[in-house]
């Protein structure tokens, strides 16, 4: 098995062994050692409208299917739950509801809305029962406007405060979600593979010429924080762009887009008419699921600039993927090098896998 390292001097570094993007015991491990403890999206503040409201989901589905459950109580308190009765182990709630409790069908086990246990039917006779095993688990959780993440265990703290300072005057509360703008997308690919083209604007001027007529190519920069990166796209003379506070950092820069990317596998895209949220979710070795998830804040800005056409972009992202995928079989191939001025995010991403992967 391969030690995956990576230099830390991008002029120096080659990227990843190309066994991480193929061979099955990596993909299995990453489960534990990249995503569990990572942030993931779980759903949004619409979905949950009143306190007592249950939102049941599966997290990573057909990757680490975690069953869990989204819960306003009765104080109007988010909480993320473990979905599985602590008795024998059933999934709790198998559908939107609203409810003052959760309860078992299979044996009436019942939970207060904080995964506290509250009753069970014929079990006067147990020893020691109940005990802090029979409440459910609650998992960490964090909120950033209408979006909600959790965390298997406690995922990084730096995760979310780059991004959410720089976007801090971005209107997280108004953002509405469209399903008829959304999709989910089938890649042929390794779910990293999606992500390290995703981190980097080198490819642009050659796979998508729509997008690049809009972007200024030679202004186009990328910054690094501990688990996440910005690239900064910057739109051309006459094409849409944020109106920014004059307080921002950015003030008197035409930004098209803020392209924002957290560890492993998130990705925010903000535009001024809204955000793109981004999931990728792996399926198999070289089998991913992308899902494009829509958030509008300002209808009228729709259909132009950079937030444009983007499911022409994604295809184009899916076919020059899809290649490199069926090109890291080769038995000529095992390493690349970095660009030093337009890789450096793919540099970061492998440098973090590296680190956490052993």
């Amino acid at each position: 098995m391969p030690t995956f390292a990576v230099h830390p001097d991008i002029a120096a570094a080659r990227t990843l062994d190309t066994a991480f993007y193929t061979g099955a015991q990596h993909f299995e491990a990453a489960k534990e050692k990249l995503f569990a403890p990572s942030w993931q999206f779980v759903g949004h503040a619409d979905e949950l409208p009143a306190n007592g409201s249950a939102l049941p989901l599966t997290l990573l589905e057909n990757y680490l299917d975690e069953p869990l459950v989204l819960v306003r109580d009765n104080e109007g308190l988010l909480r993320c739950l473990s979905n599985v009765c602590t008795h024998r182990g059933n999934i709790l709630v198998n559908a939107p509801c609203t409810a003052d409790r959760l309860r078992c069908r299979y044996h009436g086990r019942q939970f207060h809305l904080d995964g506290r246990f509250a009753h069970m039917p014929e079990f006067k006779e147990v020893k020691d029962f109940p005990g802090p095993a029979d409440n459910l688990k609650s998992l960490p959780l964090h909120q950033w406007g209408k979006l909600h993440f959790a965390s298997l265990v406690q995922a990084p703290a730096d995760a979310f405060p780059p991004m959410e300072e720089r976007m801090r005057w971005s209107p997280m509360d108004k953002l509405m979600f469209r399903p008829e703008l959304s999709a989910d997308h089938t890649v042929q690919a390794n779910w990293a593979l999606y992500v390290e083209n995703y981190l980097e604007g080198f490819h642009i001027p050659f796979v998508h010429p729509t997008l690049n007529a809009v972007l200024d190519f030679g202004n186009y920069t990328t910054e690094l924080y501990p688990r996440s990166g910005l690239q900064l796209g910057i739109a051309k003379k006459d094409e849409e762009c944020f109106e920014l506070p004059r307080s921002h950092p950015d003030h008197g820069k035409r930004v098209a887009a803020y392209y924002w990317w957290v560890f492993p596998n998130l990705m925010f895209n903000f535009y001024p008419w809204g955000l793109s949220l981004n999931i990728v979710r792996p399926q198999g070795v070289s089998l991913t699921k992308v899902s494009f998830l829509t958030f509008v804040s300002d209808e009228s800005k729709l259909g132009a600039g950079a937030g444009n056409g983007l499911d022409l972009v994604e295809k184009e992202d899916e076919e020059v993927v899809e290649a490199v995928q069926r090109g890291i079989r080769s038995r000529n191939y095992a390493h690349g090098r970095y660009s030093v001025t337009r890789e450096q995010g793919t540099h970061h991403f492998h440098r973090l896998i590296a680190e956490l992967m052993g």
